[in-house]
């Protein structure tokens, strides 16, 4: 039936393009809850009148044209009873003499992840907000991501969109001179949108292409505008770990560790690329954090095996981040590059002495972690207490899979 594939083309571009039309609403209206209240409406109408008109050429353009008229008649609306008249009448008249293009859009999401981590903001707000408005996660994808409570990570953004509204921060690239200091919340937004797409926090499969071909897209446009060493970095990264995309599933969905993935299927444009922009980040000398993971993915990248991986390297430069960028997380990703060079019972070692101190008690990797560990030096208790946890702790179906997979051999 017609109406039925207008309705999955109006689901599809919902997928696809909701995010770059709220971000343009954003800026044509300067306010988060009414662009969200006209990107719904744009839709709404489009499955309506698409049925009638048919799909138009370019859907995009009339979702925003149709969203900037749906704020405009609530604006209206509002200015008839409003005690603030005068000021809905201004921010009224500047939204029907906006003037917009198509070609603006593109930038629209930049100019969205600047203005979300603009320094006025609370450090802790600007992540979580951007990952909500720009990417359209879940405040509860965003809280597994922080690993903290849902109802936090609300607060804190209903308190930067306040923030945003009351003190008029602008909707804007910064300048040059003011991009550095705000270039490491851009980063940290970029790669945790793509590690949501990497590896998915909830849902029937590991990996949401959506979301690492958005943060891909997102680090070149970051990397054309400040191409600086820890942009390519981050990109590089990103390209390196997407290479193995197709990799890590089965072709019945099912998770598929680096250890047994067949490399004949990564992408070899996307690793070449990868590498050369590890290599002229690191011939600048001022690299950082994501310049380092990206040479360790680079390692991986290039190793025709397992076996004949340079786990020594890949040790030295995890001691090297370490240095940079103190974490329990990069500890652990650590011992599973020791546990290569040294055996199973150094990474068991340095995995419990994480888990000793308090840290990563809910992180299902850091048990699936021992839980390896232990199972390759025989302990089948300690391996099945330790998978049992990382089952628990574990909310994407493929890894629950995996999991339970494991714990089935261990019977």
């Amino acid at each position: 039936m017609p109406g039925v594939s207008v309705r999955a083309r109006v689901e599809q571009v919902y997928r696809d393009e909701s995010r770059r039309i709220l971000a343009t609403l954003i800026r044509l209206l300067g306010d988060f809850d009414l662009a969200e209240e006209a990107l719904h409406e744009a839709f709404f109408v489009a499955v309506e009148r698409w049925q009638q008109d048919g799909v138009p050429d370019n859907p995009r353009t009339w979702l925003v044209s149709t969203g900037r008229f749906k704020a405009i008649d609530v604006l209206r609306r509002r200015a008839r009873f409003a005690a603030s008249r005068p000021l809905l009448i201004a921010q009224l008249e500047a939204l029907e003499q906006a003037d917009w293009s198509d070609e603006d859009v593109e930038d629209d999401r930049l100019r969205l992840i600047f203005t979300c981590c603009h320094p006025a903001l609370a450090a802790d707000a600007q992540v979580p907000l951007t990952l909500r408005e720009v990417c359209d996660l879940t405040t509860e994808e965003i809280a597994r991501a922080f690993l903290s409570a849902p109802a936090t990570i609300a607060q804190r953004i209903v308190r930067a969109k306040a923030k945003i509204r009351d003190a008029k921060i602008p909707y804007q690239v910064p300048s040059l001179a003011e991009l550095p200091e705000r270039l490491d919340s851009v980063l940290r937004v970029i790669y945790l949108v793509f590690n949501e797409g990497y590896s998915a926090s909830v849902g029937a499969q590991v990996t949401r292409e959506d979301l690492t071909r958005e943060a891909i897209r997102l680090g070149r446009l970051l990397m054309e505008l400040l191409p600086e060493p820890e942009v390519m970095g981050l990109l590089a990264l990103m390209l390196l770990h997407e290479s193995r995309r197709m990799a890590r599933t089965s072709s019945n969905g099912e998770l598929i560790l680096l250890d047994e993935q067949d490399r004949h299927v990564w992408d070899r444009e996307m690793i070449a690329e990868g590498c050369a922009l590890v290599e002229r980040a690191l011939g600048t000398r001022r690299f950082g954090p994501y310049c380092l993971q990206a040479a360790i993915a680079a390692v991986h990248a290039e190793a025709p095996s397992v076996d004949e991986t340079d786990w020594v390297q890949i040790v030295g430069l995890y001691d090297v981040l370490l240095q940079t960028m103190p974490s329990p997380v990069i500890e652990l990703n650590r011992a599973a590059a020791m546990s290569k060079r040294d055996g199973p019972l150094a990474g068991l070692a340095l995995v419990e002495a994480i888990l000793a101190r308090g840290e990563l008690l809910d992180y299902h990797l850091a048990h699936s972690a021992r839980a390896e560990f232990c199972r390759q030096l025989g302990r089948v208790e300690q391996a099945r207490e330790a998978y049992e946890r990382a089952l628990e702790l574990t909310q994407q179906v493929p890894e629950r899979r995996f999991i339970e997979g494991r714990l089935k051999e261990l019977e």
